[in-house]
């Protein structure tokens, strides 16, 4: 079967997908280990019996719904390739704008940092990758998490990382940070949305929270203030209801010049406040 026929098979077996024809594409180059510009210009090429095997393979899969990136087993954040796997959340281009909050609000001087529930590492590096004369930690509660987020750092090459394993501060120990950066799970366990696209194969414990989807955050709250240097800044990214709610929380808890900001859809994802 040629590459053109294979294609138009596959967009019309991915019609439920988001974007059909780049699903079928991606698929396409990680099987064949092509570039998209390759299998575009060849595309009367025949792909071999094995070949269309794997391909079917992977077609059964995403036509039921499975992530791309759980697939493929990567995703790019941050202009970073990062490794994937089912264990943790898929890093989402949302999440990007607590990275950009995270370097504006970061001194000019070399710092500690902290990223609470790293999952992949993808904030944690992306941070490291932008700031090398600062260290970043990054604590996650699942083991399988934190060997993928060393994993990640080693082959990025970014040596100013580190990843433990821990249930928020619990390991932590004494030392104070000039930010901390989190995306906890905020979401309720009855929303629906749990029930649809990618969510339905990613970890609930990454996504769901007690409390309406606020436990989690109120205790990084009330915790950070015992593990920021005086005037440092909690960056949280959340549900799009949830920032007024956020910001009343942190300003009982000692945080001033409060803000949130909003994602690239125009929704309120991350609030900040500077621990006084």
């Amino acid at each position: 079967m040629k590459i053109s026929n294979w294609m138009k098979i596959a967009i019309q077996r991915l019609a439920r997908s988001e974007n059909p024809k780049r699903d079928a594409e991606i698929l396409l180059g990680f099987v064949t280990g092509r570039s998209r510009s390759w299998l575009i210009g060849f595309d009367d090429s025949v792909l071999s019996p094995c070949i269309l095997t794997k391909l079917e393979q992977f077609l059964v899969r995403r036509s039921s719904g499975e992530p791309i990136a759980y697939l493929t087993k990567e995703r790019e954040f941050w202009s970073l390739p990062l490794h994937i796997t089912s264990d943790v959340m898929i890093p989402r281009q949302d999440s990007e704008i607590l990275v950009e909050k995270a370097l504006i609000h970061l001194p000019v001087k070399g710092c500690h940092i902290l990223d609470l529930g790293s999952g992949s590492g993808a904030i944690a590096l992306a941070i490291a990758s932008e700031r090398a004369n600062c260290s970043v930690l990054g604590i996650d509660c699942m083991s399988s998490a934190v060997r993928l987020a060393t994993y990640n750092a080693s082959k990025l090459g970014l040596k100013n990382t580190a990843f433990i394993l821990g249930r928020w501060f619990s390991t932590a120990g004494d030392q104070k940070f000039a930010i901390i950066v989190s995306n906890p799970p905020y979401m309720c366990g009855s929303d629906q949305h749990l029930l649809e696209g990618d969510l339905r194969f990613e970890p609930k414990h990454a996504l769901v929270s007690g409390d309406n989807g606020l436990s989690d955050i109120k205790l990084i709250i009330a915790e950070s203030g015992k593990h920021l240097i005086p005037g440092g800044w909690l960056l949280l990214e959340h549900g799009w209801k949830q920032a007024s709610i956020i910001r009343n929380i942190m300003n009982k808890n000692q945080f001033r010049e409060i803000s949130t900001f909003q994602d690239y859809s125009g929704n309120d994802r991350v609030t900040l406040g500077r621990y006084l």
